[in-house]
């Protein structure tokens, strides 16, 4: 198994640790994300990894899917609608079986595999990296609705890499122009590690651009919108990194807004 996937499987087990610690009443309370409960927020997951097995494993049968999709689906309604279950043991066993039959199937494919997804094409280890994406972000809108401290580990480096690689997809995605070449980003990990991005001897312009500097766990928050960046400690220098840090989006979905200072502090 490649180490985006392995990564996956991690950060499911996590959440799943975490989910069976809910009360019937928690998993209907409304959590920070749109006031979805926690049970909209699981079927959700569930959904988009039945989604992406089909992507996986029938081609030709995601595109069919993707062009004739119309309407709003990421809603309460067509969330609850789709898993047909509103008994959340129900959901939470249908839902580790749909990410494992996903695991297998990526695992199956080899980590040089491509996908078709909404947007471009993914390589296997980018739609590994994705799953494992929407998984951390939920699993944080589960935390906040319990108000309990969460662990980090180093797998974020995946979520990190994704957050700087969607630099221009964030600007692009809203109909604008880049505010300038990607800002170096230095983050600490959880393990004390240091990552770095967009420095070298060749990139001068980059450093020009400006700086984002902080907890990886920080940064992960920011530009998967679980966390206004105001809330955290993150350095952000140079304009094209305030731009930047305003509205960061990672996820492919129309242009979203980050949360308000102070709306999701915990």
């Amino acid at each position: 198994m490649f180490q985006q996937l392995s990564d996956l499987q991690e950060e499911a087990r996590e959440l799943d640790a975490l989910l069976v610690t809910l009360t019937d009443a928690d998993w209907w309370r409304p959590t920070p994300f749109k006031g979805w409960a926690a049970f909209d927020v699981l079927a959700h997951l569930h959904r988009t990894d039945q989604t992406g097995l089909l992507a996986v494993s029938s081609t030709a049968e995601f595109i069919a899917m993707r062009t004739a999709r119309t309407g709003q689906i990421n809603t309460v309604a067509a969330q609850r609608e789709h898993v047909q279950t509103r008994d959340p043991q129900v959901l939470l066993s249908d839902w580790r079986a749909a990410l494992a039959r996903l695991i297998d199937a990526l695992d199956a494919g080899g980590e040089k595999a491509r996908y078709p997804w909404y947007g471009p094409d993914m390589g296997a280890r980018s739609f590994a990296t994705a799953r494992q994406m929407e998984v951390w972000a939920h699993g944080q809108d589960v935390y906040d609705l319990l108000r309990r401290p969460r662990p980090y580990a180093d797998r974020l480096r995946n979520i990190a890499e994704l957050g700087v690689r969607t630099y221009g997809w964030t600007f692009a995605n809203r109909q604008l122009a880049p505010p300038g070449p990607p800002p170096v980003v230095r983050l600490t990990a959880p393990s004390g590690a240091v990552w770095t991005w967009n420095v070298d001897a060749q990139n001068e312009a980059n450093v020009a651009a400006g700086l984002v500097e902080g907890l990886a766990s920080e940064f992960c928050h920011v530009v998967t919108q679980g966390r206004n960046v105001a809330d955290t400690k993150l350095l952000v220098q140079g304009h094209a990194a305030l731009e930047w840090m305003k509205v960061a989006q990672c996820f492919a979905s129309k242009a979203s807004d980050p949360p308000w200072m102070g709306e999701r502090v915990f």
